[in-house]
């Protein structure tokens, strides 16, 4: 009788319970979250009290920020990861185009590492960049965060139907994005003028949606919204006294039209939910923690209303989305559209991913940033499709619009004097993968750098090279009656090899070279007059036929004040043949190589080891391509090779060995102590019979380096305890 009783009461209950779930008629819920850059970390505060009410959002649409936190949430994240990854993301660099140097090709180590200003070329005209940032690194981001829905182009699809607006650039007005790629589509709806380029969907140029609609009310209401919720972070018009920067006129410009139909559109929403904003601007990024407080004291304040509309709704168990990333994934097929100028080959080699690997998706960022440091794109976009049997790359590249730049350099050492360098480079001029390179320096001492280089990616490559060197400086002389003579030294070298490159790390060349050097002095005691022309004296006026062999390595963090990473440069050069201007040559070959290990303790802290040598096979008569060790700099041509405590070119043999040990001490950020040792033997034999510390030369450095926009300022003060002499050495910028 009981159970009887129990089962009746049990069947009761259950039909209660039913037919108030029938009566109770549910909602549905949109949100809105309006643009603001950084204060839009806000959203992410205000999401978590909108959920702690219980509240099922349906629907959300958002501009600018308000898109990029409501498409996050529309693809799966809860508001605790929302969180989690703002406060993990470095958004200075975010914002930026800089990519660590590793992701730089090897051409562009070598040779683009000396440029303080890049100038467009455009239809013959120097143009200006559209923005600080072409936004690759954002959308980077963004692709991989939303990985779990890329196969999803219809956005009503998303887990949370989702829509956002962004701004035709030509027309004027907005443009509702409803389906697409999500990561381009939040993108562009970010696009916050001058800070990231506009972004070009179906031939239509967008950029920030906050110029014409920076509060999606009516677009989140037409999804079939009951109910909306707004979050609205703008802080409205400055007062003149609160112009005072640029960020602040621009946002004030574009806020203009935004504010004049904000009124109307606050009769649209149902709740309100307004964070105080004034003390925040669009790149407080640095605010976090102050930002979000405001957010959640908001939010808050409405929470009674809130859990009102909650309680309005029927909840049901939901299955929980899965956002984590994919560990690991074999590719089976790599697939690019868009490329014209640059070749399958080029785009592969520099991505450095294969067919039949397994990878994931931070290997294929860092692939997606070996293709943007070549600067040939204007963005890249990827998609990951997985099926049964691996996975399918879709790479879909645009290609920078302008191939021609004008670049420009600055210098002074102690060597070449003032130098003011311009270069003007072309892209795709003559063939596909190729670029041109021309420097002209200015100043105390003409040189000259051409370049033509036909990059083809993992296979061999081909490059052309002509330069024009030229110095004078009084160099010490042990002839007799001659102790110090001004050296007036040209070099005029041409080059044609062939080049291959490995991980963007590692490369081999080989080639031919003609090669002129012309080397004389006014300085004249007891000489035979017959090589005397016009009151000099020519040590050497001769043409060179050689070969040429080299392996390279760069791993280097930093062309300058390197912290870590590993440098070689091995370098053989065989003359073949001369004009002979002595009468004495004879055919022999020169081995150089150099190594370099960086390494950094506490951050601040380097240890800076570098060890170099040379030697000559066979018999060389001409003293002129004798290695001459002494002075200081980074761009010492042919066989003059740096020595601290020494003058330039005070000790010449046939071989050498040098090693410098250089601790750097990072005080202040981007400001160095450094401290120097350096050591070498400089002999025809360079073993010695075994005694090889016999007659080693010592010299010593103390210096301060500054690391600016225009490369190195250094001022350094170096001794040998060898002899009596002392020197001071300046620079400033890029040496070329």
């Amino acid at each position: 009788m009981k159970r009887i009783l129990l089962l009746a009461f049990i069947f009761s209950m259950s039909l209660s319970f039913s037919q108030e779930a029938v009566e109770k008629k549910d909602i549905k819920v949109g949100l809105v979250l309006s643009g603001g850059g950084a204060k839009g970390f806000a959203h992410v505060a205000a999401l978590k009290v909108i959920e702690e009410a219980g509240i099922r959002i349906d629907f959300i649409g958002g501009t600018s920020m308000g898109a990029i936190i409501g498409g996050l949430y529309a693809s799966g994240y809860n508001p605790n990861q929302l969180d989690s990854i703002i406060k993990s993301i470095n958004f200075n660099r975010i914002l930026t185009d800089k990519l660590p140097r590793k992701s730089k090709p090897f051409y562009e180590k070598e040779n683009g590492e000396k440029y303080i200003l890049t100038v467009p070329i455009k239809k013959g005209k120097l143009g200006m960049p559209t923005a600080l940032s072409n936004g690759q690194n954002v959308l980077n981001l963004l692709t991989e965060l939303t990985q779990n829905v890329n196969n999803i182009s219809d956005f009503s699809k998303l887990p949370i139907p989702f829509v956002c607006v962004a701004t035709n650039l030509e027309t004027g007005k907005q443009e509702v994005l409803k389906n697409g790629f999500l990561p381009q589509a939040i993108l562009a709806s970010g696009a916050f003028p001058t800070l990231l380029a506009p972004v070009e969907i179906d031939g239509k140029l967008l950029t920030d949606g906050g110029i014409t609609n920076n509060f999606p009310v009516e677009e989140v209401k037409a999804m079939g919204a009951d109910v909306i919720i707004g979050v609205d972070i703008q802080s409205g018009l400055e007062s003149k006294e609160d112009l005072t920067s640029a960020v602040k006129i621009l946002n004030q410009i574009v806020g203009f039209q935004m504010y004049k139909s904000m009124e109307h559109k606050y009769d649209s929403l149902d709740l309100v939910i307004k964070p105080d904003m004034k003390l925040f601007n669009v790149v407080s990024f640095d605010k976090v923690k102050e930002i979000m407080a405001e957010g959640d004291k908001a939010a808050r304040e409405k929470y009674s209303e809130l859990k009102a509309i909650g309680d309005r709704q029927i909840h049901v168990d939901k299955q929980k989305i899965h956002v984590n990333q994919i560990e690991k994934f074999s590719i089976k097929q790599i697939k690019i559209d868009g490329n014209n100028y640059y070749t399958r080959a080029y785009i592969i080699g520099k991505l450095n991913l294969k067919n039949e690997e397994t990878t994931n998706y931070g290997h294929v960022i860092e692939s997606i940033n070996n293709l943007s440091a070549t600067g040939n794109f204007e963005n890249v976009q990827y998609q990951i499709v997985h099926e049964g049997d691996g996975c399918i790359v879709n790479l879909k590249v645009k290609e920078y619009p302008v191939s021609n730049f004008l670049q420009i350099g600055v210098h002074y050492d102690d060597l070449y004097k003032t130098g003011i360098l311009l270069n003007v480079t072309s892209k795709h001029l003559l063939t596909n993968n190729d670029m041109l390179s021309a420097d002209v320096i200015l100043g105390d001492n003409l040189r000259y750098n051409f370049n033509y280089f036909i990059d083809n990616g993992f296979y061999w490559s081909f490059g052309i090279k002509s330069r024009y060197n030229n110095f004078n400086s009084n160099v010490k002389f042990d002839a007799a009656n001659v102790n110090k003579l001004n050296l007036s030294y040209e070099d005029f070298t041409n080059q044609a090899y062939l080049q291959t490159v490995f991980g963007r790390k590692f490369a081999i060349g080989a080639g031919a070279e003609i090669k002129r050097i012309k080397v004389s002095t006014e300085t004249i005691s007891n000489v035979d007059n017959s090589q005397v022309g016009g009151g000099r004296l020519f040590f050497d006026k001769s043409t060179y036929i050689n070969l040429i062999s080299y392996i390279k390595l760069d791993t280097y963090d930093k062309k300058y004040f390197q912290k870590k990473g590993a440098y070689l440069d091995v370098d053989f050069r065989w003359y073949l043949a001369s004009s002979d201007y002595n009468n004495n040559f004879v055919s022999f070959s020169q081995l150089k190589g150099k190594v370099g290990f960086a390494h950094t303790f506490f951050n601040r802290l380097t240890t800076h080891f570098i060890s170099e040598a040379g030697t000559t096979i066979g018999e060389n008569s001409n003293r002129v391509l004798d290695y001459n060790v002494g002075g200081y700099g980074e761009n010492f041509i042919n066989t003059f090779i740096p020595l601290y405590g020494y003058d330039f070119g005070a000790l010449s043999a046939n071989s050498f060995l040098r090693s410098a040990f250089t601790f750097r001490y990072e005080f202040l950020p981007k400001n160095y102590f450094s401290a120097t040792a350096n050591y070498a033997r400089v002999e025809g034999d360079l073993f010695n019979k075994g005694k090889i510390f016999e007659n080693t030369k010592s010299g010593y450095m103390l210096g301060y380096g500054l690391d600016t926009f225009m490369g190195p300022i250094e001022i350094n003060y170096t001794w040998s305890p060898d002899h009596k002499e002392n020197y001071w050495y300046f620079n400033v910028g890029y040496w070329f």
